[in-house]
């Protein structure tokens, strides 16, 4: 039996798919398990024919990307026969972060050995970072926080997953291109949530990429009716989930504080450039509770060199916002405390009051620790730091891409309910008001 990938049997009608079914053999039924394109693929997740250097899936969160990614893998790497080689048998893996590629691309539900027959699945060595067929083909696995991990090393395939996310994506980006010189054609795949990035509007625009976009709701049937209930109405309509759901590609806010141009010219692609730092600080946006739908804590890194006063400029070093319990979020503050040698943590206490600082020094009892206290509202705060980033002040040390998207939402409309508090945000204007708008403040304070 051979469907075309329009036809593929989860396509049909239910009385047409279960009539093929029954005309089908044990042998034939058991195949199908391991058919992606002829029983499980909608048409959209299928590989594209033809000549093309670059595949750039575009679509939103649960629209089954990652399983379309190693299922295309799969059948570039893989022959007819599990000792059959192919022209790619040397394949970059490249995430976001190190766990990513181990944790989604590889052992991940829709991962690489998922996708697998036993008699033909694929020896992982963690321990080398490493992936290995039957047939001598090897994947490496790298990260987009690492880019010279791929300097030297040359790939005839790479899958590239959610690009929008990477913390170092040109370098990272250019390190695997220069890289691609093997097989016939060479191929990159990237799978992602799109972001108003330059490097996805140069991809689209590009004549060698086939360019697939889908949304959420196009994998409707395979997904839970509690995730549309409680998260996807949540976003329907809003910004944010015109960009998680539904894939669109969105330019600036009308309004914003912060335009994506003014970030992307002061951006420091490669920590290596940034200056002796003469202070760096760790600022905290408490979140009131750490529940699953809870407000994200802050947790911004930056620092400031060492010109005079009028003339510093201000460098953003880490982003490790995220739904913390109180004791999770002080550890990770007086860590980046310990690992940035930083000058002090400054946390806003209006929602904890003393509990803040009472958590940071159960902690570390010696840690130098500054409260601050919310009297002005929020878009009178960032006023001052926006102005910085207008002057060319603030410098992002990589891509933090969800505090960035916070940034060029921040309108003088914010509306809460359709983009949450934004309080990476708030973190990044308590961290940039200490280290350059109240600079003239006393440097520490001990409690």
């Amino acid at each position: 039996m051979s469907l075309s990938p329009a036809e593929s049997l989860a396509s049909l009608p239910t009385s047409a798919r279960e009539k093929i079914l029954r005309e089908l053999t044990e042998d034939q039924l058991a195949s199908l398990v391991w058919d992606w394109e002829g029983f499980y693929a909608r048409p959209e997740q299928v590989m594209p024919k033809g000549e093309w250097s670059t595949w750039l899936l575009l679509a939103g969160r649960g629209f089954g990307k990652t399983r379309t990614g190693a299922e295309a893998i799969k059948k570039l790497v893989c022959g007819p026969t599990p000792l059959t080689g192919t022209n790619y048998q040397h394949i970059a893996l490249v995430a976001e972060t190190a766990a990513d590629a181990r944790d989604v691309m590889i052992e991940g539900p829709a991962g690489l050995l998922s996708v697998h027959p036993k008699e033909f699945r694929p020896l992982f060595q963690p321990s080398v970072r490493r992936l290995t067929w039957p047939n001598g083909a090897v994947a490496s696995l790298f990260n987009a926080v690492e880019p010279d991990q791929l300097r030297g090393p040359q790939h005839s395939l790479a899958w590239c997953d959610e690009l929008a996310k990477w913390r170092y994506v040109i370098d990272t980006w250019d390190n695997l291109q220069f890289g691609m010189r093997m097989g016939d054609p060479p191929r990159v795949i990237i799978t992602t949530t799109p972001r108003p990035l330059q490097i996805i509007k140069d991809l689209l625009k590009d004549k060698t990429t086939f360019v697939t976009r889908g949304s959420t709701y196009d994998n409707r049937a395979n997904l839970p009716r509690s995730f549309f209930k409680n998260t996807v109405s949540k976003y329907e309509g809003t910004r944010l989930g015109r960009q998680e759901l539904n894939a669109e590609i969105l330019d600036d806010m009308l309004g914003a504080m912060w335009r994506r141009e003014q970030i992307e010219n002061a951006r420091i692609r490669n920590q290596d450039r940034v200056p002796p730092l003469s202070r760096i600080v760790i600022a905290i946006d408490p979140a009131a509770t750490s529940k699953e739908k809870s407000n994200e804590t802050g947790l911004i890194v930056a620092g400031v060199d060492d010109r005079p006063s009028h003339l510093k400029h201000a460098y953003v070093l880490d982003d490790k916002s995220g739904i913390m319990a109180p004791i999770e979020w002080a550890k990770e503050a007086v860590k980046l405390h310990h690992l940035r040698a930083g000058d002090r943590i400054v946390a806003e206490v209006n929602n904890g009051g003393e509990m803040v600082e009472a958590t940071i020094r159960s902690v570390d009892p010696n840690v130098p620790y500054r409260a601050v206290h919310a009297t002005k509202g929020k878009l009178v705060r960032a006023e001052p730091v926006s102005a910085l980033y207008e002057q060319g002040r603030v410098h992002h040390v990589g891509m933090f891409p969800e505090l960035e998207d916070q940034m060029c939402s921040f309108t003088q409309d914010l509306d809460r309910s359709q983009h949450g508090s934004p309080d990476r945000v708030d973190a990044l204007v308590w961290a940039l008001s200490d280290l350059m708008v109240n600079a003239q403040r006393p440097q520490f304070v001990f409690a």
